[in-house]
């Protein structure tokens, strides 16, 4: 019988949140756009600097959160790829092991939520403004609102359709996705927890994703104020034609395919567009688009701040406080303009990198600030081990608890693995993999759609320049000086692709289906 005192989890996980627009971060914004609720966990708790993603886009993600397995190994690659496993999930173990278990918000993984006690969630994307939620039954969801079929919201999976024979029964709510995600969160704690027993309880907001549609109360936040830039958001014409360059979702209107500044421009965008560019040279009206979209994510980031200030006060007032572990991580970074870039999905460090901030009083000491490499693989054995569980053989992470603690083992991890397979899908970002360790980064564009699903665009099915990039980043932090081709780093560049390849293999990521990329590595290197 586990002891009863096991510690309460609250895993609060936005979407698309960057390290850089969290104010403790050290945040450009900090002073303009202070996040003081999601501060406090990290100031009375631990700050993680270095936590990495596998593969920065939401479904991969999310889907290694809950497995604790690299997306080659749980099959969801894609934004297109579904949870489908039978493995169990974290939620599943702490479900059986006693705990009670609730999700709200954003899921995003397609199957339906397992390991839940009670649940309502977006369909696949979901809207900012009056969402849909779907819930189990028409039992569990308010009365006199039920949708009859899935089909009337904004990127919802297929199979959550009725006609597909979609989980649950879906409702529309009036009111704003994050205040609507936190006050089913509350009434959750409050009225239908099991208190005799620990509590998980995963509120998980959809902002401040695309298309950054904030709360009206919010409309006159940074009116008046210039927001900083970027130092990289605009780049010399060398550091242009590297790889990572030509390609992707920019701010400018460099890249047609996916602008920014081409989206301002159009009468549908969503709070108070178009905006007018006419007669600005190219510096000028990037400028323009950065201050509009930048100013309408921060406006979202607000009210996940109060809201999370919600949650913590609950814990103050309950006496939950000091027996709960409260997280608050993003499922990957954004890039905030850097690069003149607008999206995740790159192995540059603001995408991949994600904020995460954890209290938890019993274990950890308030103040402490983590510069070891944590990788969102690690998470679901580190929490199966704070709540007295062993984390099983098919997670591939590592259980994180005295690296959160301030005593990392001596064989902690060096590096982190990333891969990005969705080759040219919507942001027209080409497929790569590579290696972050702390003094750099190393990426492969191998540039083919190989199988990865959901790659209908025409120019999926074509292969893109392919090359390594290599960045020092003791020297270059800001990942804009590409030195794999400088002959002062011919042995640096070296041992790193043998340790790429070595943790290719270490994770089981091995390629043997596609002997075609074997060819191109051979060939590029």
């Amino acid at each position: 019988m586990l002891f009863m005192k096991r510690p309460n989890i609250l895993f609060i996980m936005s979407d698309d949140h960057a390290s850089n627009a969290i104010s403790s971060y050290g945040s450009r914004f900090a002073d303009i756009a202070p996040t003081p609720n999601i501060d406090r966990i990290g100031n009375e708790g631990v700050r993680l600097e270095n936590c990495y993603c596998t593969n920065s886009i939401c479904t991969p993600s999310r889907a290694t959160i809950i497995t604790g397995q690299y997306s080659h190994t749980n099959g969801v690659k894609t934004l297109c790829d579904f949870l489908t496993t039978d493995t169990p999930t974290l939620p599943e173990l702490l479900q059986e092991s006693g705990y009670s278990t609730a999700l709200f918000g954003k899921w995003h993984v397609g199957a339906h939520p397992k390991g839940f006690d009670q649940w309502a969630v977006l369909p696949g994307q979901g809207f900012y403004n009056d969402p849909s939620f779907i819930f189990p039954d028409e039992e569990s969801a308010p009365e006199g609102t039920i949708v009859d079929e899935i089909t009337d919201d904004l990127f919802s999976y297929p199979n959550e359709r009725k006609e597909h024979g979609g989980f649950g029964v879906m409702t529309r709510l009036p009111g704003y996705v994050t205040e609507l995600t936190t006050d089913m969160s509350l009434d959750w704690l409050n009225d239908s927890r099991d208190p005799d027993k620990p509590f998980f309880l995963c509120c998980h907001h959809k902002a401040p994703h695309d298309f950054f549609e904030y709360h009206h109360k919010y409309e006159n936040l940074f009116d008046g104020i210039e927001l900083p830039e970027p130092e990289t958001l605009f780049e010399d014409d060398d550091t242009l034609n590297e790889i990572s360059r030509k390609y992707g979702s920019t701010v400018s209107d460099r890249c047609p395919e996916v602008s920014m500044l081409k989206r301002l421009q159009q009468e549908n965008y969503p709070n108070g567009g178009p905006v007018d560019f006419e007669g600005l040279d190219f510096k000028a009206r990037t400028r323009k688009a950065y201050q509009k979209y930048m100013k309408d994510y921060l406006r979202t980031v607000r009210s996940i701040d109060d809201n999370v200030g919600r949650l913590l006060d609950w814990l103050d007032e309950s006496g939950e406080a000091e027996n709960t572990i409260v997280i608050y991580t993003s499922d990957q970074g954004m890039m905030l303009g850097e690069h003149d870039k607008i999206d995740k999905r790159w192995i540059f460090n603001e995408s991949q990198q994600m904020p995460f901030l954890m209290r938890y009083p019993a274990e950890i000491k308030a103040g402490q600030v983590c510069h070891d490499m944590v990788d969102n693989v690690d998470f679901a054995p580190t929490l199966l081990n704070y709540a007295g569980l062993e984390a099983p053989e098919f997670m591939q992470g590592r259980n994180a608890c005295s690296v959160l603690e301030g005593n990392a083992p001596a064989d902690w991890r060096q590096s982190v693995y990333y891969r990005y397979w969705m080759h040219m899908a919507h942001h027209w970002i080409p497929a790569h993999y590579g290696l972050r360790t702390p003094d750099h980064m190393l990426v492969f564009f191998y540039g083919m759609v190989l199988d990865a699903s959901g790659c209908f665009h025409p120019d999926c099915q074509k292969n893109t320049d392919p090359g390594f990039e290599l960045y020092d980043l003791k020297k270059d932090p800001f990942e804009t000086t590409n030195v794999y081709d400088d002959p002062a780093y011919l042995d640096i560049r070296e041992e790193l692709k043998q340790q790429l390849q070595q943790m290719k293999q270490d994770v089981g990521d091995t390629d043997e289906r596609y002997p075609e990329l074997a060819s191109l590595w051979e060939k590029m290197s």
